[in-house]
């Protein structure tokens, strides 16, 4: 009780001072989704941009200066997951953004599929850790916010994979729903889709659900997400089930926005 009393008086100190107009601007050349929303939903994500750049730990890397433009860029199109949804959500659980100027190398282990443990670094664009930070490339960032990669966009999917975290530190693809009757319309409807992505792309029939969701639940939550977001139409129009359930959750309904 007294924790949620400093966080609101802590939000309310965050939220006292107008929206800047420099960051409407950068809002308007880098977040295409704003102008779909309505204007309630603008609000109310303007006001979950300013809590969850001033919340978090930003750390530009590889060289980069950290702006407000990166800051506000990325901010967006993380709140635009949860701008919908009934409850203020500011994914308190993410401690840090790490950004880099494009892709990077991260270190340590890789186990693959089967079972064989690789040493070194590999090339990434981005990742997303558990009570940990989540790293970007800006220019994948940017690209994505500004809808430049149609049915791809990094930082949706690395915070679809925040959203799968909390319910704990393993990623299954399921993240928290309110009911029990939630969470069986979830398995019983996405669970058939990857299935059938996993056997699609196994045999080489490359749809427009990126195969990099066929890797497990997690990947595949991550990639339909931005398949969601980015293309709403062809989603509906051919998995009208899958559309159905991640409309529910996210309780947005990108068809109308298009």
């Amino acid at each position: 009780m007294l924790f949620n009393w400093f966080k609101k008086r802590r939000h309310a100190k965050i939220l006292a001072p107008p929206f800047p107009d420099s960051w409407n601007q950068l809002i308007r050349d880098n977040f295409v989704h704003d102008q779909y929303l309505t204007s309630e939903q603008q609000q109310k994500l303007r006001r979950l941009i300013r809590i969850f750049v001033a919340e978090k730990n930003w750390e530009g890397c590889g060289g980069l200066a950290m702006t407000d433009e990166i800051k506000v860029s990325i901010a967006a199109q993380a709140c635009l997951l949860v701008v919908g949804m009934e409850e203020d959500q500011f994914f308190d659980h993410v401690l840090s953004i790490l950004v880099y100027p494009t892709g990077y190398v991260a270190g340590g282990t890789h186990v693959s599929g089967n079972g064989v443990v690789l040493e070194g670094g590999q090339p990434r664009l981005g990742e997303a850790w558990w009570r940990g930070p989540v790293v970007l490339s800006w220019a994948e960032a940017r690209a994505g916010g500004r809808m430049e990669t149609p049915g791809r966009n990094l930082v949706l999917h690395e915070f679809a994979h925040q959203l799968d975290m909390q319910n704990g530190r393993i990623t299954d693809g399921t993240p928290p729903l309110k009911t029990q009757a939630g969470y069986d319309r979830w398995i019983s409807v996405l669970g058939p889709e990857f299935e059938r992505l996993v056997e699609n792309c196994r045999h080489g029939h490359h749809g427009f659900i990126d195969c990099y969701g066929a890797t497990n639940p997690a990947e595949f939550f991550a990639v339909i997400t931005e398949t969601f977001f980015e293309r709403p139409n062809s989603l509906r129009l051919h998995h009208q089930d899958a559309y159905d359930v991640l409309r529910e959750y996210y309780r947005l309904d990108p068809v109308q926005w298009i």
